[in-house]
């Protein structure tokens, strides 16, 4: 026998027979029986909620990520406008140096000497800011607008999410009716072939029940695909990496009530962040307005140096030059101080800028008429879409019971013409459209469900309940 065909062991070789292999063999299976029974079992595909599938389609999208940035950048804006109305701090480090030509200041008279040392710390006020509070309400009406479109952006995800969530749920629905309509159909195709084999049939009839057979059958393909498909088009949206392995609860039957439309209307208009966004855009074009007229205004700006600013870095003086600081000639100084400080006092009065103030404050007020008019546009939209979404859901939740009756109904036609069949009364041409018919209207029974659940979905949207 070749090396490559020896068995890991041989019973017959073994010096002690086949009395030990039995026992051998034993151990073997006992091992590999605990290998087996100690390896965790496959872990089963998670199972997620509606909600589940909301919170993570928010935690994974880009679109609320975008929107999360904008606000912390706004956030930033009202940070530094607040800094700007305080007191600010700026040092100067400067050393000057004048070609020399044989006088005191050298060839730049501007300079009071050949070498200058400029070492000062400076403060700087605008002593009005405090009065003037259009700038922070301005940035912190701003933050207000890219938060509420942090929401905006979240609702809108919500109703791409819902569409998802259900569709796979009554792409399971569907199997499950595909399934049975296979099974339908191959009844039909054994009781066709059976009547045949009697002479009670024509083969044409075999043959129709053949080709519905295997029509049902690439539905039933479809419908598992249908699954798939769906699957992946949620996975995208709520999972860091693409995956489309997990499941989704299975409520589409679940009793739900619609709320009073009064309700409804009263819950949208307090929790829309359309709303929000569009009334903190007005309040926003408001201290443009208020801000824009401050350029008519005064400003008032206090500052104070104190440090350095002398042909000597020192904080006195000892050198005698004649430099012009003093009143007295500077050979009759013994020491000059250098370090000290002073203060400026700057009114600026704006008098003649050829209407620019005018015509900005103009500008200001025409944008903050624009978002009134924006502000009443959002208004009536979320009163239509309410409208819309309570009658989309009032409408589908009525035809629940009827497309329910429908399917009972086309379930016992099918029943009743089959029977008819067997008995030589019908055709096999009304069986199977009979069973078409009973696939149609369960099937329109599942779009039924899926259109009253999301659009209550996208009406409890609306209102802030989800």
């Amino acid at each position: 026998m070749p090396a490559r065909f020896q068995p890991f062991f041989s019973l017959a070789s073994h010096p002690e027979g086949l009395n030990i292999g039995p026992f051998r063999i034993a151990a073997i299976f006992c091992a590999l029986s605990a290998a087996f029974a100690q390896s965790p079992p496959p872990a089963s595909p998670p199972v997620i909620t509606l909600e589940d599938a909301l919170g993570r389609a928010r935690q994974y999208s880009g679109q609320i990520q975008t929107a999360n940035f904008a606000v912390r950048q706004a956030h930033e804006d009202r940070v530094q406008v607040n800094a700007a109305r305080l007191p600010q701090v700026s040092g100067l480090n400067q050393y000057i140096y004048t070609e020399g030509n044989g006088t005191p200041s050298g060839v730049f008279v501007a300079n009071d000497g050949v070498h200058v040392y400029n070492e000062q710390l400076n403060a700087h006020e605008e002593l009005l800011a405090f009065l003037r509070r259009g700038e922070i309400h301005r940035a912190m009406a701003a933050e207000a607008v890219a938060r509420a479109r942090v929401e905006i952006a979240g609702r809108g995800l919500n109703a791409t999410v819902i569409q998802d969530y259900f569709a796979i749920a009554v792409a399971k629905h569907k199997f499950v009716n595909a399934q049975a309509s296979l099974q339908n159909s191959r009844q039909f195709l054994d009781i066709t072939q059976k009547q045949e084999q009697a002479g009670e049939a024509a083969h044409a009839d075999v043959i129709k029940a053949q080709i519905d057979a295997q029509q049902r059958e690439r539905d039933l393909a479809d419908a598992q695909l249908a699954i798939e498909k769906a699957k992946i088009v949620l996975g995208v949206l709520i999972f860091p990496d693409f995956s489309s392995g997990f499941d989704v609860v299975d409520d589409m039957a679940a009793q739900a009530l619609l709320p009073p439309i009064t309700e409804a209307e009263a819950q949208a208009k307090a929790t829309s962040p359309d709303l929000l966004a569009a009334k903190s855009t007005v309040d926003q074009a408001g201290y443009d307005v208020t801000v824009a007229r401050y350029a008519y205004l005064p400003s008032f700006a206090l500052d104070v140096w104190y440090g350095i600013d002398a042909n000597q870095f020192a904080a006195t003086s000892s050198e005698a030059q004649a430099t012009g600081r003093s009143t007295l000639p500077n050979y009759l100084v013994e020491n000059r101080q250098n370090l000290g400080y002073v203060a400026q006092a700057t009114l600026n009065i704006p008098l003649w800028n050829w209407g620019a103030i005018r015509s900005k404050v103009k500008q200001a007020q025409l944008r903050e008429e624009q978002a009134r008019n924006d502000l009443t546009v959002a208004q009536k939209t979320l009163a239509a879409n309410l409208q819309a979404y309570y009658a989309e859901a009032q409408v589908s939740q009525n035809q629940i019971a009827s497309l329910r009756s429908s399917a009972d109904l086309a379930a016992e036609s099918l029943r009743l013409t089959l029977l008819r069949y067997q008995a030589g009364e019908a055709i096999a041409l009304e069986v199977v459209d009979a069973q078409s018919t009973l696939a149609l209207a369960r099937n329109a029974y599942e779009d039924g469900l899926m259109r009253f659940r999301v659009a209550l979905a996208n009406l409890q949207t609306l209102t802030g309940r989800l």
